[in-house]
């Protein structure tokens, strides 16, 4: 029997999720069915703001195999759909949206009425035939328009937002320089492979309810649906299959995760829901959308005295169930890794006629990252400071840490940098780059006629935020291990790094490794998939229960071998003493053979417990060729520097990290949710939304490190899932500045050919 031990952590192990999704075994929400179901389908609004004053669903309810068709009418006792986080502010509640519209549709897609067929077809057919009547209201289609009203004598700025510290007014008064930009993101959304899709099951005599199709977050849902609904959380099991991709905008509850549910209780039978892409275009969750007037202040040698930045934050119809996350993420993370003595964020946070806004992977930290990387660029142009010496100048360093950022306001949440040394990864960054001679040869391009040039972003994420999450761990008589957790599998490789994390910790084969997630019947908690916790917390949990149950497994050992049980481990399965290892002839035995003598199984649970957040960091450069007759953008080479703390499998990080930026891409260039005057959405097919294809991808370069291990957990490994995003339209703008010669020219995303072409104009004419 081999003892010797292997690097299992950081390897770059073959995913152990591959297998059903490569073979077409994969189960996701539209493979599930059960006997006797019945379809449903959305009608919904075909105008942006409107009074309902009726709907006639007499000859939808006459086509044959409709069940029944509901309207506000057969659901009036249901509550809005709540927050996620059941502390939210009470002033955000009156904007929430309800199952089905009751009095006012605010966008073009706002659910009216929902049909329950036996045939998916024949639900879509009679969908057609719901009447509605809407009186139309004034629609306002910007953030940036005056507030309308949302309702009866209530404004649709439902907030106004802040986050301080600091004398702004005196910093800005000492200033040397103030430099001032009208910056605007774009509205675009993560637009996953599979579309949205639920099954609402009841089984009457049990009284349980079940949701097939949860996906990201199910424990987190099931309490809102018990909080919303007033049931049992005994009465309410969410399941999660396979999915498609998430990116933030999976996992919410919708209308009509809440619609199959209380159909299925009320029609007592399973009702399935599988969305097309066109309603996904115009109702599963948008974002992004904000126009910012940043403002900074620096002395002579740019070095940065305050920051100051004034927004709009375009919500779209209602407030969904993640609140004000999205613009708070964008104050609490403006100034990114820089030293920033003074800072001052005013968010308007505004109700518009469009599909709902809410997380998109990096919420809030792409567009800060935008406005904060070009402050940093205009800053350069200014005072004539090279970019590169001027973001050193003002980087936080190593010495500085921990590093608190306190925000004056009490309901504000406080962040405290764990742990970082960015001026060495801004260092291996350019070597990597060769950046001097890369900037020459741009140069030497440039200087015959090419439009080509570099840009940087530096940014500073968050992830693993608390407050805990746990696991069970078993090994079985056979020495199998199965890994019980509430976190969610979205395609990121959940189940390998989990397997990963305990394999190393218990000393247990990989290949013994068996994962199970997403079950709220199986394991009362979970943090699931969002914000990049899952590996940080759920990730740490798995660990921090290995090692209770290898602590149980030498215990026991001990007794079997006759030996202290710090003179023993445990290698590929196998407990052996730790100067006299089996193929040395010293005693040993199977982890499988403890199980038997336990009764066939050994088990633990146990949790990981903070209340501090973990901080990764990165670094993103771009070169890009612009067609000065085209207006197309080609990214010609990107590279992302990241530092992970630690990393569980770099193969899969480097494949977060190279997905991320993709995405960033389509945001910087190409994505875009348009809407007419009249709120009507204008990019509902691939053919208006425009996405990046495989001849428009770089290969993505990916620098990771390893040099700022977390101290908030034991492996000092910090969340990879929203690194590869979060600078890529700052990296991109500054490189186009250089290209076409116009310091400052990007001030609006995405950079489209048409807007391109637009500021080519300008610049000749």
């Amino acid at each position: 029997m081999a003892t010797k031990k292997t690097t299992i952590l950081g390897a770059p192990l073959k995913r152990l999720e591959d297998p059903p999704l490569l073979t077409g075994q994969g189960r996701f929400a539209a493979d599930i069915n059960f006997p006797n179901q019945l379809h449903m389908r959305i009608v919904r609004s075909n105008r942006a703001h409107g009074e309902l004053l009726s709907i006639d669903a007499t000859a939808a309810r006459a086509v044959p195999g409709v069940f029944a068709v509901w309207t506000r009418d057969e659901i009036a006792d249901l509550p809005p759909i709540d927050f996620r986080a059941d502390k939210s502010a009470e002033e955000l509640k009156p904007f929430r949206q309800n199952v089905l519209v009751r009095d006012r549709v605010r966008y073009v897609g706002d659910p009216v009425a929902a049909v329950f067929a036996e045939d998916a077809y024949v639900a879509e057919d009679a969908a057609e035939l719901v009447d509605v009547e809407i009186k139309s209201l004034p629609v306002i289609t910007s953030g940036d328009d005056a507030p309308g009203e949302f309702a009866p004598g209530l404004s649709s700025e439902a907030g106004l937002l802040t986050h301080r510290y600091g004398d702004c007014d005196a910093a800005f008064a000492a200033a040397h320089t103030v430099i001032e930009l009208d910056l605007f993101t774009g509205r675009h959304s993560g637009v996953p492979m599979e579309t949205r899709g639920a099954l609402g099951v009841y089984t009457a005599a049990t009284d349980l309810l079940e949701l097939y199709g949860a996906a990201k977050i199910p424990h987190r849902n099931q309490d809102t649906i018990v909080r919303m609904l007033g049931i049992d959380p005994a009465k309410i099991h969410l399941h999660e299959g396979h999915t498609g991709g998430g990116f933030g905008i999976r996992g919410e509850l919708y209308p009509e995760d809440i619609l199959v549910l209380i159909a299925a209780k009320r029609l007592g039978r399973p009702i399935k829901w599988i969305e097309d892409r066109q309603e996904h275009m115009m109702a599963a969750n948008q974002g992004r959308n904000q126009h910012h007037r940043a403002k900074i202040a620096v002395d002579e040698n740019g070095i940065i005295l305050g920051m100051t930045d004034e927004f709009w934050h375009d919500q779209g119809g209602y407030i969904r169930t993640h609140g004000a996350n999205v613009p708070n993420r964008t104050m609490c993370m403006l100034t990114g890794a820089y030293k920033v003595p003074a800072f001052d964020a005013l968010c308007h946070l505004r109700l518009t006629n469009k599909t709902p806004a809410a997380t998109y992977r990096a919420p809030g930290r792409f567009e800060s990252t935008f406005v904060r990387e070009r402050l940093m660029d205009a800053v350069a142009a200014k005072l004539g400071i090279d970019r590169i010496e001027l973001r050193r100048r003002n980087l936080i360093t190593a010495m500085d840490m921990p590093y608190p950022i306190d925000f004056d306001e009490p309901h504000v949440e406080n962040l405290l940098l764990d742990s970082g040394d960015y001026p060495a990864l801004l260092d291996k960054a350019l070597t990597w780059l060769d950046w001097d001679t890369l900037c020459g040869d741009l140069a030497a391009r440039r200087a015959t006629g090419e439009m080509v040039g570099a840009g940087i972003g530096i940014f500073v994420e968050e992830s693993g935020k608390g407050p805990q999450d746990g696991a069970r761990i078993s090994i079985d008589g056979a020495g199998d291990v199965e890994i019980l957790t509430g976190g969610a599998s979205l395609g990121q490789g959940f189940e390998t790094t989990m397997a990963q994390i305990c394999a190393h910790a218990l000393g247990a084969p990989y290949e013994k490794m068996t994962v199970i997630h997403g079950q709220t019947d199986l394991i009362p908690y979970g943090i699931g998939a969002h914000a990049a916790r899952a590996t940080v917390m759920t990730g740490s949990a798995v660990n921090v229960t290995a090692l209770t149950l290898r602590r149980t497994a030498l215990e026991a050992a001990s007794e079997l071998l006759q030996r202290p049980a710090d003179a023993l481990d445990i290698a590929e399965g196998i407990v052996f003493v730790s100067d006299s290892p089996p193929e040395a002839g010293g005693p040993s035995v199977t982890l499988a053979e403890i199980a038997q003598k336990n009764g066939g199984r050994l088990e633990a649970e146990d949790f990981h417990k903070t209340d501090s957040t973990t901080f990764p960091y990165g670094i993103h450069f771009a070169v890009v060729k612009v067609d000065p007759d085209t207006g197309r953008i080609d990214v010609e080479r990107f590279m992302v520097a990241y530092d992970v703390g630690r990393a569980v499998n770099s193969r899969l990080l480097e494949g977060q990290l190279v997905g991320g930026c993709l995405q960033g891409i389509g945001g910087a260039l190409y994505e875009e949710f348009v809407y007419s005057e009249t709120g009507e959405p204008l990019s509902v097919t691939f053919m208006d939304y425009l996405m990046p294809t495989l001849d428009l991808a770089p290969d993505v370069e990916c620098l990771i490190t390893e040099d700022a291990p977390s101290p908030h957990n034991l492996l000092g490994i910090k969340g990879g899932g929203e690194g590869g995003i979060n600078g890529v339209a700052a990296a991109i703008a500054g490189a186009i500045d250089e290209a076409i010669g116009i310091p400052g020219a990007i001030t609006r995303l995405p950079v489209t050919p048409q807007r391109m072409k637009e500021i080519l104009r300008h610049r000749a004419g």
